[in-house]
């Protein structure tokens, strides 16, 4: 490792993870009804008489909580399908997985099958499941004849049922009764309207697992984005490298949609952001987007909460309005 690399790990990351843990503590005293942060961690208050800590700890937290780890997790698959496609315009959603997890969610809402278990409504986990058989058929089209994937037919195999989840989705749309769409709707525009801990605590196993793969990545996607003759030449098994990044990031991209609905650019924006702050050694790049991803979110979701209050905004619109102008300035820098 370089000093320059080491120098940037010991400065950059603790900012950026500084700047996480500061908007996951602040954002939650900020909303239409203002409350203390000091009287919402005075466990000299009784619980019942404490509002503000109510307020904190049951009304707001979960959501800011829920932004972080949507945010961290497409920030991150982003910067490891880059590397693995070898292309800086890859997003989370490229590969089919979004849709996937969008059909999925559609059909138990169009079915009127949305029902509770154990805290947890039957939408994530139908999405969640959407989201993994997307996995499992870009996945199997894109194995070629020599070990590995074919990165070429993945994309195209990830673009392909993109569409053809889409007509999907809009032929249940076509299904549904006026309620049914409009719930549709709001859910495709990506929400973080998360009431409880409990969707969090079932996303949680697939988020932890994809991280901890993240983290024996980096090295490796270093020199995946050389070629993967390169990396070969260097000791890497290029056929299994390839299949934990791309399992660990639809892992990661199934789980966060599955809490948040197909909330779009988070995967672009940030990786391409942290590159420009800090160079593209992804020993540097990953951790710092998953924490950059989770402030950028909550900062995304504070501004749909309060820019029309009382009415709140779908937070993929703030999104969406940020990284479309963002995505197109890559396209035209990287052409």
């Amino acid at each position: 490792m370089t000093t320059g690399v080491r120098r940037r790990m010991w400065t950059v990351l603790p900012l950026c993870a500084a700047g996480a843990v500061a908007a996951i503590v602040i954002a939650p005293t900020v909303g239409s009804t203002s409350i203390s942060l000091t009287r919402a961690f005075d466990t000299s208050i009784p619980w019942a008489d404490n509002v503000d800590a109510q307020i904190f700890f049951v009304a707001r937290l979960p959501r800011v909580l829920a932004a972080a780890v949507v945010g961290a997790t497409l920030a991150a698959s982003g910067v490891v399908l880059q590397a693995l496609l070898r292309n800086p315009l890859a997003t989370p959603f490229t590969l089919g997985v979004s849709a996937g997890a969008a059909l999925g969610a559609m059909i138990v809402i169009a079915a009127g099958l949305d029902v509770g278990a154990l805290g947890v409504s039957t939408v994530p986990m139908a999405s969640f499941a959407g989201s993994m058989g997307a996995t499992a058929i870009v996945y199997w089209l894109a194995r070629s004849q020599r070990r590995g994937l074919s990165t070429n037919v993945l994309l195209l195999a990830g673009v392909t049922l993109n569409a053809f989840f889409s007509a999907l989705i809009m032929f249940v749309q076509y299904l549904a009764d006026f309620t049914q769409s409009f719930r549709t709707l709001r859910w495709l525009m990506g929400d973080l309207d998360v009431g409880s801990y409990g969707p969090l605590v079932a996303a949680a196993p697939f988020v932890l697992l994809s991280f901890a793969v993240f983290a024996v990545l980096p090295r490796t996607l270093n020199l995946l984005t050389l070629g993967s003759d390169v990396a070969a030449a260097r000791g890497v098994d290029v056929a299994r490298a390839e299949r934990l990044a791309f399992v660990s990031a639809s892992l990661a991209t199934g789980a966060a949609v599955s809490l948040a609905g197909p909330i779009g650019f988070i995967g672009i924006v940030v990786p391409h952001l942290v590159r420009l702050l800090v160079g593209a050694d992804h020993r540097v790049v990953l951790p710092a987007s998953a924490f950059f991803g989770a402030a950028f979110l909550i900062g995304c979701d504070l501004v749909s909460r309060t820019a029309l209050a009382p009415l709140e905004l779908p937070v993929g619109i703030v999104t969406a309005m940020i990284g479309g102008p963002f995505f197109l300035w890559q396209l035209v820098r990287h052409s």
